[in-house]
């Protein structure tokens, strides 16, 4: 006698998969992220960073704001590039570069930054430098998040401006006479009643003594005492401060140093550094 074949139970199995399914897709969904859905604008990604703003900024970018105290800060120096243009150098604070989330939501600390020139946007930064071709004459740096929202505090985006046709064509500073001229270069600053005082002298290519990095606190003043036996420029970086050089007379540059980072001193013709400034 034919025994019937036992009915296969796949209805609780089926069921039983469908749960996890829709429990695994209900735990999913609670999870944040940086990446905007498919079908929704940037400015709707999830993630938390600042207050969506309605105001928007002069390129039609939506501000969003953060505390002064949470709010990345942005610094710019341009140098000119031999073959035209200027290297732009950024400083950031409380922010890092993202570029492999970009398009995603606003998270603080992250993004990118989109540089204006002479008022028109015209590129993104999406590390520390980049080259600006010749022809412009300012340019502001502004910082945006992943979502492409502005950062701001107070309603104010979050940017710096530099002028770009004076970091080739800035007037030089007049140096002030040495009341004394100093017999040998000193090896390091010494402490003044009114500062420190770098003495270095250039014979051809010979830096004496030898370009190195001077610690500074911020607020200190410092002169930097140069002799050359060419006629020369001597330029500290991110001040644009110059003093002309006079083959045999010592030409003093004073600066008082309050911007923190690192600035090199260099001459103009030879092209010589002649030491670091590290200001903290």
């Amino acid at each position: 006698m034919n025994r019937p074949a036992p009915r296969r139970r796949t209805a609780p199995l089926t069921a039983a998969a469908l749960a996890a399914v829709l429990l695994l897709a209900a735990g999913c969904g609670d999870r944040p992220t940086t990446h905007h859905k498919p079908g929704t604008g940037h400015e709707q990604g999830t993630g938390s960073g600042g207050t969506l703003l309605a105001a928007r900024d002069d390129s039609g970018h939506r501000l969003r704001d953060l505390p002064a105290a949470d709010a990345p800060t942005v610094r710019a120096e341009a140098r000119p590039d031999t073959e035209g243009g200027w290297n732009v150098h950024l400083t950031v604070e409380r922010f890092r570069f993202t570029p492999e989330s970009t398009g995603g939501g606003a998270l603080a600390g992250r993004g990118h930054a989109r540089l204006l020139v002479d008022g028109r946007e015209t590129a993104r930064a999406y590390g520390s430098w980049f080259h600006v071709p010749p022809g412009a004459r300012t340019l502001t740096v502004r910082l945006y998040a992943d979502d492409h929202t502005a950062w701001s505090v107070a309603g104010a985006p979050v940017e710096t401006t530099v002028p770009l046709a004076s970091a080739s064509t800035a007037p030089s500073t007049p140096a002030s006479a040495s009341p004394s001229p100093s017999s040998a270069p000193a090896r390091t600053p010494d402490p003044t009643p009114t500062g420190r005082t770098l003495d270095i002298r250039v014979t051809g290519s010979t830096v004496t003594p030898a370009p190195s990095r001077v610690e500074l606190k911020k607020g200190e003043r410092i002169t930097l005492r140069v002799t050359s036996d060419r006629p020369d420029t001597v330029h500290v970086h991110g001040y644009d401060r110059e003093a002309t050089l006079t083959p045999g007379t010592p030409a003093a540059l004073t600066l008082t140093a309050d911007r923190t980072g690192l600035f090199e001193v260099e001459t103009h013709e030879s092209g010589l550094v002649l030491t670091q400034l590290v200001v903290r």
